[in-house]
């Protein structure tokens, strides 16, 4: 099973900047995308006329337009679809979907989430947190099943100083919080979900998932590692690659973001 995550920062745009044919040639199986913003009708023709409109997709429209947006591509018709996190302030907020894909030991939950930037010490901050709340108790939920589940998506959270370049720069700011980090410790040590692309690549610092657009970050490669697969402890030991999709040049990106490929040792039915 090949899972790619990618925050697409407009599905439009990246559609013009050549990121779907990107998607086109990976020849993944299941896709997840963030930040598509637009309405479910844009997306589908969106795809369609860029090589993926015989995918099933599932998507989860933000409510205030042109705002998040996430969703799921599998080449197989999902057995079950969910935009549910559960606490009712996050309904419709389009940051969460998942869907349920055939397996050959039974289903595989793939989760495609957006969590908003935040800002340190603000009402904004304290939605953060609650939403990541909500994150770990659905992953919670999930791992007491002991089957296969995968979280794939920007969490805007760097987990250590691997994860970010300047680092020093950022403490006590959004994204590098020890109160954010705490969150996927607490789903590692709990629940025994995987950071799949940190065990696979090893020790930082990076790779690096997102870099601002302005100045010469991309350049430099002074990056943030914000975007995960993290995998519930069954899957994640079938886990054998992965790969960002970085730019070979600045002029040549189509998000902000570049995509995580993991490989899994399974094949979807």
């Amino acid at each position: 099973m090949r899972l790619i995550s990618a925050n697409v920062n407009g599905i439009r745009a990246a559609a013009r900047r050549g990121g779907l044919a990107w998607l086109v040639d990976q020849h993944a199986d299941v896709i997840a995308l963030q930040e598509v913003r637009a309405s479910d009708d844009q997306l589908r023709t969106t795809l369609a006329d860029h090589g993926l409109g015989d995918w099933h997709v599932t998507h989860a429209p933000g409510r205030a337009k042109g705002h998040a947006g996430v969703a799921v591509l599998t080449r197989q018709p999902p057995s079950r679809t969910s935009s549910d996190i559960g606490p009712v302030e996050f309904t419709d907020a389009g940051r969460w979907v998942e869907v349920d894909v055939q397996g050959p030991h039974g289903p595989v939950t793939v989760v495609s989430t957006y969590v908003h930037t935040g800002e340190a010490r603000t009402p904004k901050q304290d939605e953060k947190l609650r939403f990541l709340d909500a994150v770990g108790a659905r992953l919670s939920a999930l791992a007491e099943s002991g089957g296969y589940a995968v979280l794939t998506g920007d969490l805007n959270v760097c987990h250590s100083a691997d994860d970010l370049k300047n680092w020093k720069g950022n403490v006590g700011k959004a994204g590098f919080l020890p109160e954010e980090q705490a969150h996927l410790d607490r789903w590692a040590a709990d629940h025994g979900y995987v950071d799949v692309h940190r065990r696979l690549h090893g020790p930082g610092p990076g790779p690096y998932t997102w870099w601002s657009w302005r100045g010469k970050a991309f350049d430099n490669d002074a990056g943030w590692r914000i975007d995960y697969q993290i995998a519930s402890g069954p899957l994640a030991e079938l886990a054998t690659r992965a790969e960002v999709g970085r730019a070979a040049a600045y002029d040549q990106r189509w998000s902000d973001h570049a995509p995580l490929t993991v490989d899994y040792e399974l094949t979807l039915a």
